[in-house]
């Protein structure tokens, strides 16, 4: 008996065998669009068909940055991307991944090879890439001398600085012989002197603009000693020359912005600067005199004519301070001789003398204090004031107490 399974499992089971098979995952299905609608979530259901069958289609909102055009009823296009079951309907369809226009697919298979091919010799790299002078006063311009791109970089050119010289080399830039010209055109001005070079013209399709696609022109790019802004198309169309550029800018109009540079903020710059430069100036001069006072200030204080008058007052200092100390000392040891001299005079026995007080002593001069050191018949000296008393003591008389 067979086995039995659910609706799911069997739909699982038909989306893996889906998923595995190498060729429905990265697929090109090539078809005319019909039901196509444009939902509010971003995504686009469409279906494809020929004259043999149609298959349902998705292209989800995050993959809808590549496509460059509108899709419409009837369109011939090629789907890129991946055919799969879902499984809730138990449907399969194709998620797309690119969508381009039938006829421009070979012509994007043949860009992402030489894309590829420069990439891989370095010709994309950062270290090739020269600066974009900031003032440049002659600039050259490779486009149609007809069309809005010259309009807009000439307008812009005007409005931002009218002294910038702009060289025009009349190119052709859609068809066969764009390549070639736009080529001459970049040689041409690139022996001119000038300071920078625009190449580019306006938007339109892969084809319109399949000269700057060109592997000629890459290597012109590359190979030009002056620096080069590519100007090609509209901000969703990237070029090779784009890649191998010094520059990038999305429109002719950047291009022009980029450069030329603003005239009338070249002179705010300049105001900016020179009043800068006299206020550093006037900083830096009255820096430099408050130093030099300072220099003076200092010399004049090393100087030995001042440093001998300063040991000359530090001399005389020292000498004041010397005299008053001096003088401060004989002034009290005036004062101490004189309280000495008090007392000495207090106690000097001619001072006793004069005021009738006699010195008696012995005959071996002995004094005599008292009664007591005497005897009767002893010879005694009595001193007076003005001489000495010899006398022999007749009676002592002891006072009572």
């Amino acid at each position: 008996m067979a086995s039995v399974y659910t609706v799911g499992q069997v739909n699982s089971y038909i989306k893996n065998m889906f998923n595995e098979d190498f060729a429905l995952n990265n697929i090109g299905i090539k078809g005319e669009v019909s039901n196509c609608k444009y939902h509010s979530s971003g995504h686009i259901y469409f279906s494809l068909k020929d004259s043999s069958g149609v298959i349902a289609c998705v292209m989800f909102a995050g993959n809808r940055r590549g496509l460059k055009f509108q899709m419409q009823e009837g369109q011939k296009v090629v789907v890129f991307g991946q055919v799969t079951v879902y499984e809730r309907d138990g449907k399969y369809q194709m998620y797309a991944k690119d969508i381009t226009l039938d006829g421009e697919g070979d012509l994007y298979r043949k860009y992402e090879e030489l894309k590829r091919q420069l990439e891989e010799m370095g010709m994309f790299d950062r270290e090739y890439k020269r600066e974009i002078p900031k003032f440049a006063m002659k600039v050259g311009i490779v486009t149609a001398s007809t069309g809005a791109a010259i309009q807009d970089i000439i307008n812009i050119s005007k409005r931002r600085n009218p002294y910038v010289e702009l060289i025009l080399y009349p190119a052709i830039v859609q068809g066969e012989e764009a390549a070639p010209s736009i080529v001459n055109g970049i040689r041409y001005l690139d022996n001119e002197g000038v300071d920078v070079i625009i190449v580019g013209r306006g938007g339109g399709s892969i084809e319109d603009l399949w000269a700057f696609n060109e592997e000629i022109v890459a290597r012109a790019i590359f190979d030009c000693n002056t620096p080069i802004i590519s100007a090609v198309g509209h901000e969703t169309d990237t070029t090779i020359a784009d890649y191998v550029a010094d520059l990038r800018a999305p429109t002719p109009s950047a291009a022009a912005e980029l450069a030329v540079f603003e005239y009338s903020a070249f002179l705010n710059d300049i105001n900016m600067y020179r009043y800068e430069l006299l206020r550093r100036l006037n900083y830096k001069l009255e820096s430099n005199k408050n130093k030099i006072k300072n220099y003076e200030l200092r010399l004049k204080n090393l100087s030995p004519q001042n440093i001998l008058m300063q040991k000359m007052q530090y001399v005389a200092d020292i000498e004041l301070k010397l005299d008053n100390k001096i003088n401060n000392i004989l002034i009290s040891n005036k004062h101490r001789l004189a309280i000495l001299s008090e007392k000495l005079n207090g106690l000097s026995p001619l001072n006793k003398l004069s005021n009738g007080y006699a010195y008696i002593d012995d005959k071996d001069k002995n004094a005599i204090k008292t009664v007591d050191n005497i005897n009767k018949n002893d010879e005694i000296n009595i001193h007076l004031i003005d001489g000495v008393i010899k006398t022999v003591v007749t009676d002592i008389e002891r006072l009572e107490a």
